[in-house]
């Protein structure tokens, strides 16, 4: 592979001018693709097989006004005043009138009915609430915006009467989360202060962020285009985004990193560039192939939307890969020596390049050299210290409870957290997640056959009450109002007793019904993803396993680097536990305690386990490379832990804030997925793989490597850290230095 890659890093170098008109060339051909197909990210949720997508698609089938989305508006007073009092209810009743004449769009039919409180008597016991309900024909990703602002307009009568009015449901006004491009910015400008910080030049800093933003816009318009065809969730722009920029920065920066240590050993620029590319080129490789395969994963939860995601992000790894592989040597061309042109800062001007220069000749006097030789000679408290810190973190995980975003864990301002708060504290916490029993009619039962089911749902623990809402078509729909909140695991056993209790009721009844609505499919979502999580772990860590074993022809870098995941990821979770479910430091983070969010575990799975294979090729193969040379394997362990502290800690802390920076939004799924990546991918690399690695590999010494004979002989070596390639071309292991512009 190493020898491909060098040839390709030649090609690109010597055809730069072809390489980068193309690549610009792609870039405006995807944003014109975007532009014109107009696509925008959904947050539609539907789980295929579960018996609330079966709920729903019955009613599209009988009752198509009621198989849409819904939108609850919450009519409140303050004081003693009731909003039975005359003067409230005339601008209730003038809202509700607007509501019904919300303009439709066409050839897509939106509102499809509103209700009266005052005649379904959704009026609170105290007077102080009215709850009406907005049902619609279209699914929440076919409900326009323009629909939205049109119901918030549409309320101004009651607002100006003094009547508190609040949206919440399946989609409502302000319910989809507004992109903010200040993430992006503040984890570019973090990002190129550190790659300033580890190169001391201004170029070799600059290209990995200019190649990283190429390959994040080609990708978020890739998305974009995508979405005009199908649903894509809008998480999935800000994942897409996530992981371009972060793999995209570290990918050039592991080859720029080595192009640079290169050119400073006294390398030609074609020949250093070719040479990275063929070294560094295959941690690339294989990093993103690992992350890629782990995103991949996703598809076997059988969950669209996740898939679409999971792609999405697939997709944009993909890019960055392949921009790092091309874009980023050809740019390098055109740069030549003054990627190694420091700059000069006060009061120590020579220090950039005294570090520079130290890193590529002298590597045994680095600090990372210190922190390998401090970790090899104290390998087995290091060990001990290291799975403690991360067992401690972990800690909080067993109390992991999953559930999807509702109103409560928006932020205070949000007017869906708002009506959350008034249905709880008038009508009661229940009334947030109403269930919907679907009953099917097609045996000619009468009204007595319905009127039995109500009752008989009346009667099941925990329901505070149950009335049948309507009946067409051959089929009704009753509503459910369980005792605790949508997400409360009683309302989920709710749902399952109901489920369970069906034979018994068509027994008594001659109708089946099914449980549907936002309430138990978001219950029905959660129950799937944790049903599927071990077969997700087995194929994914499975071919993974399978990968860095023909990487690294031993097992025992899989063992290690799924070992080292494992503490990683569940420390993630402990951490996610501890501030978003317990909220530790909310006011911090700017969060309101909450489930955490079901999907969230198996996309953290997935995206750790890739994320962690980066700096785990990138470091055992650095290991790796020395100990083929010298056979000497703590040394190698030494060397080569201490060469790939720098570059691995630059790139890791570039993760890290590309991640944090995303807590400045204000949409609690990326926030929750941001905070999470950042503390899994910190504790990733800074503790187990600069830490616990080099003191396992230091422990277990020469064996580290072995694998069997038919294994050689059958398995074909990638020659991963281009050793190989190094030996065919006679290159020694260091050059004359050379003497770069100033």
């Amino acid at each position: 592979m190493a020898t491909y890659l060098y040839r390709l890093g030649r090609f690109v170098t010597r055809r730069r001018r072809l390489v980068v008109s193309v690549w610009l060339g792609l870039l405006a051909g995807v944003i014109a693709l975007a532009v014109a197909g107009g696509g925008k990210t959904v947050d539609n949720f539907t789980v295929p097989g579960t018996q609330s997508q079966q709920a729903t698609d019955l009613l599209a089938q009988r009752i198509p006004a009621f198989a849409g989305a819904q939108t609850q508006v919450v009519f409140a007073t303050s004081g003693p005043a009731k909003v039975t009092g005359s003067a409230y209810r005339t601008s209730i009743e003038a809202a509700l009138a607007n509501l019904r004449k919300v303009p439709q769009v066409p050839q897509v039919p939106q509102v499809a009915l509103v209700s009266d409180p005052f005649q379904t008597g959704s009026v609170a016991a105290d007077g102080r609430a009215a709850l009406a309900r907005v049902q619609y024909a279209a699914t929440s990703a076919d409900v326009k915006t323009s629909t939205l602002d049109a119901l918030n307009a549409a309320v101004t009568p009651s607002r100006d009467a003094g009547v508190q009015t609040e949206f919440s449901g399946s989609v409502y006004p302000g319910s989809a989360p507004k992109i903010s491009e200040l993430p992006e910015v503040i984890g570019i400008a973090i990002g190129f202060r550190i790659l300033l910080v580890t190169f001391g030049a201004v170029t070799a800093a600059g290209l990995p962020i200019l190649t990283a933003l190429i390959g994040v816009v080609i990708g978020l318009m890739g998305v974009t285009a995508v979405a005009a065809v199908v649903n894509v969730a809008s998480a999935s722009t800000s994942l897409a985004v996530m992981l371009g920029l972060s793999c995209g920065i570290d990918y050039a920066l592991f080859i720029s990193s080595r192009h640079r240590t290169n050119l400073l050993q006294g390398m030609t620029v074609e020949d250093s560039i070719a040479l990275a590319v063929g070294s560094a080129g295959s941690s690339v490789v294989f990093a993103a192939a690992t992350v890629m395969l782990a995103l991949c994963g996703l598809a076997v939860v059988g969950i669209p939307f996740l898939t679409v995601m999971g792609l999405c992000a697939a997709g944009a790894v993909l890019i960055a890969a392949l921009v790092a592989l091309t874009l980023m040597p050809a740019l390098l061309g055109f740069a030549g020596l003054k990627v190694a042109r420091f700059i000069t800062p006060l009061p120590r001007p020579e220090r950039p390049e005294q570090a520079a220069r130290r890193a590529a000749t002298r590597p045994g006097q680095t600090a990372g050299a210190a922190w390998a030789r401090f970790v090899v000679r104290f390998k087995v408290p290091v060990v001990l210290a290291g799975v403690a810190v991360l067992a401690v973190i972990a800690l909080p995980a067993a109390k992991l409870q999953l559930g999807l975003p509702g109103g409560n864990s928006q932020p205070s301002s949000n007017t869906g957290h708002k009506a959350y708060n008034l249905v709880s504290g008038t009508f009661g916490v229940g009334f947030n997640g109403p269930l919907l029993v679907v009953a099917d009619l097609s045996t000619e039962s009468g009204p007595q056959a319905i009127t039995r089911i109500v009752s008989l749902l009346r009667h099941e623990p925990d329901v505070v009450a149950a009335s049948a809402l309507v009946s067409a078509n051959h089929t009704a729909i009753i509503q459910v109002i369980p005792q605790t909140g949508p997400n409360a695991s009683a309302t989920s056993t709710l749902v399952k007793r109901i489920r369970h209790d069906e034979p018994a009721i068509a027994a008594q009844t001659g109708v089946h019904v099914l449980v549907g609505g936002t309430t138990a499919a978001n219950i029905d979502t959660s129950a799937k993803l944790s049903s599927a999580l071990p077969i997700f772990l087995i194929v994914v860590v499975g071919l993974a396993f399978l990968l860095l074993t023909l990487a690294f022809r031993t097992i025992f870098v899989p063992i290690k680097s799924i070992l080292g995941f494992l503490l990683s990821v569940f420390a993630a979770f402990g951490a996610e536990v501890a501030v978003f479910q317990w909220g530790w430091a909310k006011s911090v983070f700017g969060i309101t305690p909450s489930e955490t969010v079901s999907f969230l575990p198996i996309i953290l799975l997935a995206i750790i386990f890739g994320l962690s294979s980066d700096y785990e090729v990138f470091v055992v193969s650095r290991i790796k490379e020395d100990f083929s040379h010298t056979g000497d394997a703590i040394g190698a362990v030494q060397r080569g832990t201490g060469m790939s502290v720098r570059v691995v800690s630059a790139a890791a802390l570039i993760m890290f804030f590309v991640f944090v920076a995303f807590l400045t939004g204000n949409d609690v799924t990326v926030k929750a997925i941001g905070f999470s990546l950042a503390v899994g991918v910190f504790l990733d690399a800074f503790v187990v793989r600069l830490t616990l690695v080099p003191a396992v590999m230091a422990l277990i010494r020469g064996k580290f490597w072995y694998h069997p004979q038919w294994f050689g002989r059958y398995i074909p070596d990638l020659d991963i850290e281009g050793e190989q390639l190094k030996a065919s071309l006679a290159i020694p292991e260091a050059a004359t230095p050379v003497t770069t512009p100033s």
